[in-house]
């Protein structure tokens, strides 16, 4: 066997022994930095805004809390059925005495041990019907409870399309920036050969370099704000880890033929007046007030039942065991006592507590007033917006396809040294702020339509709606 000796084999062992060390290395940096990177091939969650809407009714803690409220409602019910039910008890007691007593003719007076137990059955019901007044109650609560769940739900899904629309707002404009940057670094290179030719002056390419600059730091920026808006959403919708968002691929027409399908089908038209009568039979916190009307007429009823007497049934099976035990004593009874008890001077509680349940009514009645009002202006304030929004959203198309065409025309006279790179510069800063203010214009738009829905009630329907046809 013969060796290879040289210098060919010592460079041959010293690139193995580098190779070895680039691999250990990039080994230990991987296992360091790999749960913080998404490799190209690691799975990344992308959500919609309809797969947003449904985690956020599966997690939200806000939602489960008010659910909480709803089952607490539902054994209010179970707690006013019992009233119905009788008591059945049983009892029982062991008494110990000091000695046993004898009379003098012979009959024992106290026995050494007693030994009494027994059954009872108790129900009372008042005659002013109280406890069916307190049972229509409970079920009243529990639908008022259910339209409150539904409330709660319906503002935590706009506070979602809220956050959603902020971060595809901030992720469209890193997007722009980035654009932004490519063509600034272009006119500086463009900029440059034409000062190394002397068709320019350094100014110009100053101006550049400086208009590169900041398109870096804005960019960087708006990196830093896309960060910051997914952690909120991430947040509020209850995401773990690594994720994105995606935008709709529908048209903007598409989109709100499809959103505001139901009211385009009851008022074939879009209009103030029909959205207003949508909102008064759809709003779920405005049917949790009439239902507190109800509840408020019903405690009136309650506080004037405790007018009328009550009626109680007792029957009672009860054994007394002595030891010793008596002579001719009764060990065992079976009885039943009937009572009426009315009471008829209690220092005034019953006039207080009535007066109490009619202001309560009188107060249920304001908010319920001062509530319409109020969802009158949202409804409103909603559909002004979606105006605006829309009338906005067609202008500014108009502003980006002149400043897009303004772009390509004086980068051609650029090129052709008909003009400037103050003239350039301007150009696509206009550009950049078209591009922005549509984007930005858009999903303002489509949260307006959101925020329309919200107002008249049918947003969490919507959802449902979606959710089951997905299924």
């Amino acid at each position: 066997m013969v060796i290879a000796k040289g210098p060919y084999v010592k460079q041959r062992i010293l690139l193995i022994l580098l190779m070895v060390v680039v691999l250990s290395f990039a080994r230990g940096l991987y296992a360091q930095n790999g749960s913080q990177a998404v490799s190209p091939g690691e799975h990344q969650d992308e959500y919609a805004l309809e797969d947003l809407f449904i985690l956020a009714l599966e997690r939200a803690e806000q939602i489960k809390i008010s659910e909480e409220e709803l089952y607490i409602a539902e054994r209010g019910r179970d707690k006013a059925l019992s009233a119905f039910l009788p008591v059945f008890t049983a009892f029982g007691a062991y008494t110990k005495f000091s000695k046993k007593r004898v009379s003098s003719e012979g009959f024992l007076v106290q026995p050494d041990s007693s030994v009494e137990w027994g059954l009872r059955l108790d129900e009372t019901l008042s005659l002013g019907g109280r406890e069916f007044t307190s049972y229509r109650i409970s079920k009243e609560t529990i639908t008022k409870s259910n339209y409150e769940f539904n409330t709660v739900k319906e503002e935590y899904l706009l506070q979602v399309a809220t956050d959603y629309y902020n971060v595809v707002k901030v992720k469209r404009a890193l997007d722009i920036a980035v654009e932004n940057v490519k063509r600034l670094t272009a006119e500086r290179d463009a900029a440059r050969k034409r000062l190394q030719v002397g068709e320019s002056t350094k100014t110009e390419l100053l101006r550049a370099e400086a208009e590169l600059s900041g398109a870096r730091s804005e960019r960087i920026k708006t990196e830093n704000l896309l960060k910051l808006a997914k952690a909120v959403l991430a947040k509020t919708v209850g995401i773990d880890g690594i994720y994105d968002v995606k935008e709709s691929k529908k048209t903007i027409e598409s989109y709100r033929q499809e959103a505001l399908a139901y009211f385009i089908e009851r008022c074939k038209k879009i209009t103030l007046s029909c959205l207003k009568q949508t909102a008064l039979s759809e709003r779920p916190d405005l049917m949790a007030l009439a239902e507190e009307k109800k509840i408020a007429d019903d405690e009136v009823r309650l506080a004037k039942g405790l007018y009328w007497p009550t009626v109680s049934l007792e029957g009672i099976y009860a054994r007394n065991e002595n030891d010793p035990s008596r002579s001719f004593e009764l060990n065992e009874s079976i009885f039943g006592t009937l009572r009426l008890n009315f009471p008829f001077f209690e220092g005034g509680l019953r006039v207080a507590e009535t007066r109490e349940a009619e202001a309560r009514k009188r107060q249920a009645g304001l908010q319920y007033e001062e509530l319409k009002k109020t969802v009158d202006v949202d409804v409103e304030n909603a559909y002004l917006d979606y105006i605006t929004q829309q009338s906005i959203l067609e202008s500014l198309r108009d502003q980006l396809s002149f400043a897009s065409d303004n772009y390509n025309l004086v980068s051609k006279q650029f090129q052709h040294g008909l003009a400037n790179s103050v003239d350039l510069i301007d150009a696509n800063t206009l550009l950049v702020t078209a591009e922005r203010e549509l984007a930005r214009a858009e999903f303002d738009y489509q949260l307006a339509v959101l925020k329309v829905k919200w107002s008249t009630g049918t947003l969490l329907k919507t959802v449902i709606h979606h959710t089951v046809r997905k299924e």
